[in-house]
Parts: structure tokens; C-alpha cells; sequence
């Protein structure tokens, strides 16, 4: 069954229930994996070293990097998957440990960014079918997420 209907259709009224149901949405098994193991790890990752400050940053990254890409994705496709979640996990706990300047932090970002660092090549137009504004977006909320709780 093509669930893709439920994803972010960007600018159109229709697309809003994807800002809450896209993240739920694969096109195939492949993507559902390629997902949910940097899922498990990042969220695991966050909610084990940073129990207190954690369902702020999974919810910031979640409805404000979807909030985003239905405010400027490209209006022509369907944006599915848990992708901008996981850069904007990524990018939390890569910045939060260079924001906060705390080792233990600091520890966390450098092992992050040693098994994420590839996520960078995402953040560009260049592959046909992938949401790059999802991972672009969810980057940037990652970013000042980390930004905000580190100076808080």
C-alpha cells in the first residue's frame, strides 16, 4: 500500500499532515533501514547522555525541521522518511559539544562526527529522489538547537 500521500507536500494544505506522518513513511526497505539504525544510534545517543535536555531537541528536530521543509521544499514532490530527524540529531549532538565546551560533550561530538561524517554530502541537490531540504533543514535546526541549550 503507497502511503506517500501522508509525506510533506510543501506549500499545499494537504501536505500539512506530513509534518507529523512523514518521518513514518519509507518507499521501500531499504530506506526504512537506512533510517532507523542512525535513529536507534543518534536517539539513543541523545536520550542516554542527555536524558533531561532530549525530548526538547527530538521534538525541536522533528516539527520545526518539517515545518521547514513544507515552507520551502521543493513544491513538486512528495518529502518522506525520518531523514531531517536524523541530520538534526546529528547536528545537535555534533554542535552541543563544541557550544557547551564540556569534555564529556566534546567526546560525544568528536565520535559523532567520525561515524557521521559522510551525512555532509546530503546537505547538497545531488541525487534525483532524495529529500536533500529535509537534511539541509534538519541541519541547520540541529545546529541552533545545540546553539540555544548550550548558551541557555
Amino acid at each position: 500500500m503507497n502511503l506517500s500521500f501522508l509525506g510533506i507536500l510543501p506549500r499545499n494544505p494537504f501536505g500539512l499532515i506530513g509534518i507529523v506522518t512523514a518521518p513514518f513513511i519509507h518507499g521501500n526497505s531499504i530506506h526504512i533501514l537506512s533510517n532507523t539504525i542512525p535513529l536507534l544510534v543518534l536517539g539513543g545517543t541523545l536520550y542516554f547522555f542527555y536524558e533531561r535536555i532530549a525530548p526538547r531537541v527530538f521534538v525541536s528536530c522533528y516539527f520545526i525541521t518539517n515545518v521547514i521543509v513544507w515552507s520551502v521544499g521543493r513544491g513538486n514532490s512528495l518529502h518522506i522518511g525520518a531523514s531531517g530527524l536524523i541530520y538534526g540529531l546529528a547536528a545537535f549532538l555534533i554542535f552541543y559539544g563544541v557550544f557547551s565546551g564540556n569534555f564529556k560533550s566534546l567526546i560525544i561530538s568528536l565520535i559523532i562526527m567520525f561515524f557521521y561524517a559522510g551525512m555532509v554530502y546530503g546537505l547538497f541537490p545531488n541525487q534525483p529522489g532524495i529529500s536533500w531540504e529535509s537534511h539541509l533543514a534538519g541541519a541547520v535546526v540541529g545546529f541552533f538547537t545545540a546553539y540555544i541549550i548550550a548558551k541557555k
